[in-house]
């Protein structure tokens, strides 16, 4: 009897774009393990946790870092492809993780169709990034010496792809990255941010008032993993979540059983206003195709 009103759950689910929250409770009876409802957010990612995350994912499912950097690159490329039209983009990246994304969803970006040009003014000699610099080479991405003055990005971009600085980020923003991210906002051009807007304290968001570089409103904000807390003050056009590599252990123990969930192959899902997420109605469909019904 019990598998049979399993079964009868799973079957509603199949038939209707919304599951109920009589289904997610059918679900959860019948012993499936299963992520919790979503519910408005308790936990947002403080920096502290998201450090601790990307270690623990790193250690307990095994993911190494260009694994981790291959698929959220992947998701920043999917959520701006949801957004603006094959163009000219203009891929900003830092030296650290963020700008490794960068790297990254550039080449997504060239195959989905783009023209990307990849700025990046701060490399590294480490291995993961030489490559995924040569990776760019051999499509013939350019990789320009001079960041674009406001009015060339004006005129020669259709966005911007800003993947300077990840939620590690503290303090004020220093050279060359001051007078490129000036750039970027005199020039008027939409641009896409990864993870946080650049420049932006993690926590507490725009720090503009306390510094002399102007601070970003990003069109689109590309959270990575899961929401920071200055997302909160994202006033932009679209917020998606990306990085599919939350297990659910993982969401339990940092209180991220909120976040939508990803529909079907999607590699990226819209983030509703409250950031409950337009993925959330999904839950219950998602949970028991997790559990292999």
């Amino acid at each position: 009897m019990r598998r049979h009103r399993v079964l009868s759950t799973l079957l509603v689910c199949a038939n209707s774009r919304r599951c109920t929250t009589a289904g997610a409770l059918s679900l959860s009876m019948s012993g499936i393990n299963t992520f919790a409802e979503p519910k408005p957010p308790g936990n947002l990612l403080q920096a502290k946790d998201a450090i601790k995350l990307d270690e623990e994912l790193m250690t307990s499912p095994g993911f190494s870092i260009d694994q981790l950097m291959e698929l959220a690159g992947l998701s920043v490329a999917c959520s701006v492809a949801k957004v603006y039209s094959p163009s000219k983009v203009l891929v900003v990246c830092g030296p650290g993780n963020n700008g490794g994304d960068g790297l990254v969803a550039a080449r997504h970006l060239f195959h989905f169709g783009y023209e990307p040009v990849v700025y990046y003014p701060k490399r590294t000699s480490k291995p993961i990034y030489t490559n995924l610099v040569h990776q760019l080479d051999q499509l013939n991405v350019p990789i320009v010496p001079e960041m674009p003055g406001p009015a060339e990005l004006k005129s020669d971009f259709n966005f911007i792809l800003d993947c300077i600085f990840g939620f590690s980020f503290s303090g004020a923003v220093r050279p060359p990255f001051d007078s490129v991210i000036a750039a970027m906002v005199q020039s008027g051009v939409p641009i896409a941010s990864v993870d946080i807007p650049s420049g932006w304290d993690v926590n507490e968001g725009s720090t503009s008032s306390t510094g002399d570089t102007p601070s970003i409103e990003p069109d689109v904000l590309i959270s990575l993993t899961a929401p920071k807390p200055c997302s909160r003050l994202f006033k932009g056009r679209h917020h998606f979540l990306g990085g599919r590599f939350l297990t659910p252990k993982l969401a339990q123990k940092y209180g991220l059983t909120w976040l939508p969930r990803y529909p079907g192959t999607e590699q990226c899902v819209e983030v509703g206003g409250d950031l409950g997420g337009s993925g959330s109605s999904e839950s219950t469909c998602a949970a028991a195709a997790a559990a292999g019904l």
